[in-house]
């Protein structure tokens, strides 16, 4: 469950040039079943869920807490970016701060989609809590992932080895008010 303290949910949704971030929504089902049954999605993440075993056990209205945003496009799920905070976590570093997350289908690889949602969300979260830091961590053989890291401002914590693979755990240190 996210703990983002004080934040008011759902907030109204969050519009970029292309996208729209928003509560999840019962037409949402198909596509957050596809995103955990992706063999491509979950390559770095331990591998897919089966697909039987999530049409059984997907809500109907899934993913509807604070922190979970649907990244739509044109009126269709292609993503979800995920804040949480992170309570206990592997990492002295990341523990209680919140950590962003995120997974796109394939189909909206490529174009920009997880950049442009996932700085929406970042900057509406700078809005919210402007004094929080905010980690990202993921395999350091993931390069879209790393690049991202990058492009959205996260900077190398540490290395370390969890799951068969090295990972890499990011900050992206709070933005402060100006005086």
């Amino acid at each position: 469950m996210s703990d983002l303290g004080p934040i008011a949910w759902p907030p109204e949704p969050i519009k970029t040039e292309r996208l729209v971030l928003r509560e999840s929504e019962a037409r949402d089902r198909a596509a957050f079943i596809e995103l955990l049954a992706s063999p491509e999605v979950h390559t770095y993440l331990g591998g897919p869920r089966p697909r039987d075993e999530l049409e059984r056990e997907m809500p109907g209205v899934p993913e509807r807490w604070p922190g979970s945003f649907v990244v739509d496009l044109d009126g269709a799920m292609i993503g979800h970016i995920l804040l949480r905070r992170a309570t206990e976590h592997r990492r002295p570093a990341a523990a209680g701060k919140v950590d962003l997350g995120y997974l796109f289908l394939p189909r909206a690889w490529g174009f920009g989609y997880a950049a442009e949602a996932c700085a929406a969300v970042l900057g509406w979260f700078d809005g919210v809590l402007p004094a929080e830091p905010v980690v990202l961590h993921t395999q350091t053989a993931n390069v879209g992932s790393m690049r991202l890291a990058a492009k959205l401002g996260f900077a190398e914590v540490e290395r370390f080895q969890a799951w068969d693979a090295e990972q890499w755990l990011g900050l992206r240190s709070p933005v402060m008010a100006s005086t």
